[in-house]
């Protein structure tokens, strides 16, 4: 495209991390997503496989694992949410902008 890629600006690559956020990476991307089923709101993972798959994968910081995990996960909910929720609030003004909601009449005389 004709510039220079930015390193500051680059996302992260998961090797810059400690191997303990590493291990919280990996474990947390292996569990299974929890969705709320009426109107498909994130809740995040389904922690029940945590301890079978730090066991599977024999890791020794369960600990640290876990706490990585879990906040990387309140950090992903977070996102989430807040997409949804612009989300929502443009479909609202769409909704409102076809209704004619929002016209105005100019009346002069």
């Amino acid at each position: 495209m004709g510039q220079e890629p930015d390193p500051d600006k680059m996302p992260l690559d998961a090797s810059v991390f400690p191997e303990e956020v590493q291990a919280a990476f990996f474990v947390y991307n292996l569990m299974p997503d929890r969705w709320e089923g009426m109107n498909g709101v994130y809740l995040g993972k389904d922690w029940s496989s945590f301890p079978i798959i730090c066991d599977v994968y024999s890791l020794s910081n369960i600990k640290e694992t876990f706490f990585f995990a879990k906040l990387y996960e309140t950090l992903q909910v977070t996102f989430k949410s807040k997409k949804a929720h612009e989300r929502q609030k443009a479909d609202q003004r769409k909704q409102q902008a076809a209704s004619g909601e929002n016209f105005t009449h100019n009346v002069t005389g």
